[in-house]
């Protein structure tokens, strides 16, 4: 295989909510200044790297190696994350009467979703800031994803995951060698124990947005998708969105290919559509103003285990998305998740998660209520494959 040995043009990291710029070379979490998530700043303006050197790259997120923060190549942990397809989804555009639908099936990463671009560039980091152990706490996929890069890595790993989880992912874990715990609650109760176990920093704490980089693994999502589309955007994204880490990284990457001058500065970017779970939306309730933030928000589990995050540390990032985008939040029911599922099942031959599902029944509450027109070229990411989630789809069909 091709193995690429380009530096990176990682310059500082910068605290997404005073601005401040701390080092780039020494292990990172939240903030000093403002203990807000840290983002990554590059040397955009001195970039050597051109579109028509990636025609030439291997088909992994790591052809963007210039624009991802490891500054080693032998520190890069890989199982071939990325580029994964973005197909048609003609024969539902019809029914519904849209004139382009797409969908970008994650599911089809190494362990079977989006979560493997953000731990791939996480563990990489850790690797190459001499860590030995992470920790993360999860609904599920990013906990397989950790347990398996850090097995590759040869570093340790302790997941944290709520009990109700399907067994899938639970099974998962326990193949890759990870130290898993069960928690009784969500995400954040899973959060609550990793501090604890923790206190020390002996662990390297790889939760969504607590450091810096697994949000620049899931930015490539926003590359390959303006890269797979020759350089057009589509008008409007449908994205699931939990801790929101690929929402944030799509805008991300769309600014710095602006910045690259690889999309035109006048083009429109999409309007970014976080969707949630009916039991668990705390984002929508925000949006909506029903709430001033999420910090006291309670959820409830859902069969998208993905979506269950009812206090995202990254919810002012997302809204500052949302709102730059001209886009909107939204909420679907279970069963409205399952007939998603089910419709894309059988009309399109796509078996997506749960949080897939609901993407496809949101895109049809906004149809039906004029926010998207037919004439618009509507993506929806799909997050992750079905087949983890056969314990909350058995008996949907």
């Amino acid at each position: 295989m091709h193995v690429l040995t380009t530096s990176s043009l990682l310059r500082d990291l910068q605290c997404s909510y005073c601005g401040k710029t701390h080092s780039a070379h020494v292990r990172q979490t939240l903030s000093g200044c403002c203990r807000a998530p840290l983002l990554s700043q590059y040397e955009l303006d001195a970039s050597p790297l051109s579109r028509e050197d990636l025609l030439t790259r291997p088909s992994t997120l790591w052809r963007y190696a210039e624009l991802l923060p490891v500054f080693q190549a032998e520190n890069r942990v890989s199982l071939g994350e990325g580029w994964t397809p973005l197909l048609p989804v003609d024969r539902l555009a019809g029914q519904y009467g849209l004139h382009q639908l797409s969908l970008k099936d994650e599911g089809l990463n190494p362990t079977g979703s989006f979560k493997a671009r953000g731990l791939s560039l996480a563990i990489s980091k850790a690797k190459e800031n001499g860590e030995r152990a992470c920790i993360v706490p999860t609904a599920g996929n990013a906990g397989v994803a950790t347990a398996a890069y850090c097995a590759r890595a040869g570093l340790e790993a302790v997941v944290v995951m709520p009990r109700h989880t399907p067994d899938a992912f639970k099974e998962e874990c326990l193949a890759y060698n990870a130290q898993l715990i069960l928690i009784d609650g969500l995400i954040n109760d899973c959060a609550a124990k990793v501090q604890e176990m923790n206190q020390t920093g002996a662990y390297f704490d790889v939760s969504t947005l607590k450091e810096p980089y697994r949000v620049e693994g899931k930015k490539t999502m926003g590359y390959e998708i303006a890269e797979q589309l020759n350089w057009q955007l589509p008008d409007v994204i449908m994205y699931p969105t939990g801790g929101g880490t690929g929402l944030i990284g799509i805008w991300k990457a769309f600014h710095e290919l602006k910045q690259l001058g690889w999309i035109t500065p006048h083009q429109p970017l999409p309007r970014m559509v976080a969707v949630q779970a009916d039991q668990c939306c705390p984002v929508v309730d925000t949006f909506d103003g029903k709430q001033p933030n999420s910090k006291q928000y309670i959820g409830k589990p859902t069969l998208a285990n993905g979506l269950a995050v009812p206090r995202p540390i990254g919810e002012p990032l997302m809204l500052k998305v949302l709102r730059e985008s001209n886009g909107t939040a939204l909420a679907v029911s279970e069963n409205e998740m399952l007939e998603g599922v089910s419709e894309l099942a059988r009309q399109e031959g796509f078996f997506v998660a749960p949080e897939g599902g609901a993407i496809w029944a949101a895109t049809k509450k906004l149809l039906r209520q004029g926010w998207l027109q037919p004439n618009e070229h509507v993506l929806l990411l799909n997050t992750g494959s079905g087949q983890k989630y056969l314990d909350n789809l058995k008996g949907s069909w």
